[in-house]
């Protein structure tokens, strides 16, 4: 692989060079949803024990993040998920939570939940997660249910 091809890498999601793409993330997700409903955490959230978080780089550039965050025995949830904007489209969302899943599959997890908008503007991330076998599910590990969120899950 050259060095210009984009890489999946583990990071520390509170990485001083993570922090556009951190603010850009929740930016949309704060500008998308209503502010009840934006379950985005923030890069000290995921540092925690127990999230194992992920960038994507081309060469300096940093593409795109998401992690997994473990919720209960043998059950994660995917966060954070974003790809910037001018990188979309290039098949680098699918490539991250192939490998998310990949990760909490050899980790030995039973099960990955996702929580996501229901707006116009999460539809892509929804169509994407839906290819990939996750289905519609009811609120899981401390979310209620909510008018502008869709929960989904898949078994491992």
């Amino acid at each position: 692989m050259d060095a210009l091809s984009p890489a999946i890498h583990p990071a520390a999601p509170d990485a001083p060079e993570l922090g556009d793409l951190f603010q850009r993330h929740l930016t949309l997700m704060r500008a998308s949803s209503p502010a009840c409903s934006v379950h985005a955490m923030e890069p000290g959230d995921l540092a925690a024990a127990g999230v194992r978080f992920f960038v994507i780089r081309e060469g300096d550039t940093t593409l795109a993040m998401g992690a997994l965050k473990h919720i209960g025995p043998g059950h994660a949830e995917l966060k954070s998920m974003h790809v910037v904007e001018e990188a979309r489209g290039r098949g680098l969302a699918r490539m991250l939570l192939c490998h998310l899943v990949e990760v909490a599959h050899a980790e030995g997890l039973a099960r990955l939940s996702l929580e996501t908008g229901v707006q116009p503007a999460f539809a892509p991330a929804r169509a994407l997660y839906l290819s990939e076998g996750f289905e519609e599910c009811e609120p899981f590990e401390g979310y209620a249910p909510d008018p502008n969120s869709v929960f989904m899950t898949r078994l491992l």
